[in-house]
């Protein structure tokens, strides 16, 4: 049977260029950059190369650049080490109610030993009130973190708005931007942004490493400790493959963002149109143009998300109900439940984001098969033959 797989918001199969240009620094370029010798030397050249190249691309200054284990390492560093940094200063965090949880879990860790939270409501689409954001801060106020784009539902945050505001008032904003990069612009100095998080897997490059954007200047506290890696920032030795690999996937996100972008909005408006059409009872998440390109977020009514998954994954079909790293919980999607969706509708959403290898064959194939799946579990279910009665389960 043909896997289609279309989760590529959790996360991206790795590009051949990019395990071509990793590989010598599993075998023959093994060495620890911190090592002095030749080998250390060579790999400290991969690193500092790749860091350069990373902040090129961001509009930012090499040594702004700290290389991370992934995205929320990054939130977390940027959140409890900035906290940590102004403790004196203030004790007042903002953030938004559909936060991705390295940065809300952070925040309200952070809530729960002595800091004070406001966590911002949004929008029927997701979106974040740059009012709202103005409104919130105080003269306590040390850090305002608002995602780039909603790993959820799709929508764009009005994220340089909000970063300006910040700058107006002197605090440090903070976005998650690691569904953004390679899908639309991500520019440090557009942004208005004091610290960015990135993951290398989210744009076909290794899981496991990432990266911290952190502006010359803003106060911050390692998160981890231990070696001089980083300028004493950020403790471990570094994963010399993997930072490479994310460099190389970078370099490619880049150089072919038009195209991808295109293929993935094609492929992403025929599936919504497609699915709005034939299946009744359902509606899109998220804002119908300030979105991602490859996202599709969906409620459908009379239908448990899992019993989708489960269904559609017989048939080849590999998709989410949302995030990755809430999987597993029978509690609905704190993001669903933020844009207002009603108690009774909110454990029906699915999630399909498509990628670079999606096929216009493969959204034909979703768009013949899902009907068939919803029918098929509504027709076993008596809140939706109720209903169609016009009577309470």
């Amino acid at each position: 049977m043909k896997r289609i797989y279309l989760d590529y918001a959790a996360s991206t199969p790795v590009h051949p260029d990019v395990i071509k240009a990793m590989n010598e620094y599993f075998t023959d370029k093994f060495g620890n950059p911190a090592s002095i010798h030749s080998r250390g030397l060579e790999a400290k050249a991969a690193v500092e190369k790749t860091r350069e190249e990373m902040a090129r691309m961001l509009g930012a200054k090499p040594d702004e650049i700290i290389f991370t284990s992934g995205g929320s390492e990054a939130d977390n560093f940027a959140v409890k080490g900035v906290a940590s940094a102004l403790r004196e200063k203030g004790d007042h965090l903002v953030t938004c109610a559909i936060e991705h949880h390295a940065v809300l879990e952070t925040c309200q860790y952070l809530g729960d030993n002595g800091f004070k939270l406001t966590v911002l409501p949004v929008d029927r689409y997701g979106l974040v009130d740059p009012a709202e954001v103005k409104r919130a801060i105080t003269d306590r106020t040390v850090l305002v973190s608002i995602m780039h784009a909603n790993n959820e539902i799709g929508t764009v945050e009005p994220v340089a708005e909000i970063g300006r505001i910040c700058r107006e008032r002197g605090v440090y904003f903070h976005t998650d931007a690691v569904q953004t990069f390679g899908a639309l612009e991500v520019n440090v100095d557009k942004l208005n942004v004091d610290l960015l998080s990135l993951s290398a897997h989210k744009f076909y490059g290794p899981k496991g490493v990432g990266l911290l954007y952190l502006r010359r200047g803003t106060r911050i506290v390692p998160l981890i400790h231990g070696g001089g890696q980083e300028w004493h920032k950020r403790a471990s030795t570094h994963n010399v493959p993997g930072i490479v690999g994310m460099g190389k996937a970078a370099e490619l996100a880049l150089r072919e963002m038009p195209q991808r972008v295109a293929h993935a909005t094609r492929l992403r408006d025929r599936l919504i149109k497609g699915l709005l059409e034939k299946i009744p009872d359902i509606r899109l998440n998220g804002h119908p143009e300030k979105r991602l390109p490859n996202n599709c977020s969906l409620i459908v009514k009379y239908v448990e998300g899992e019993a989708m998954l489960i269904k559609l994954d017989s048939l080849g079909i590999e998709t989410s109900t949302g995030s990755a790293c809430s999987s597993g919980t029978s509690e609905p999607s704190h993001v669903i439940v933020g844009i207002g969706t009603p108690a009774e509708e909110c454990h029906g959403s699915l999630r399909m984001s498509v990628g670079r290898l999606t096929t216009e064959a493969d959204i034909e194939y979703v768009l013949d098969q899902m009907p068939r799946v919803v029918a098929d579990l509504r027709s076993m279910s008596p809140v939706y033959q109720a209903a169609r009665r016009g009577k309470p389960a």
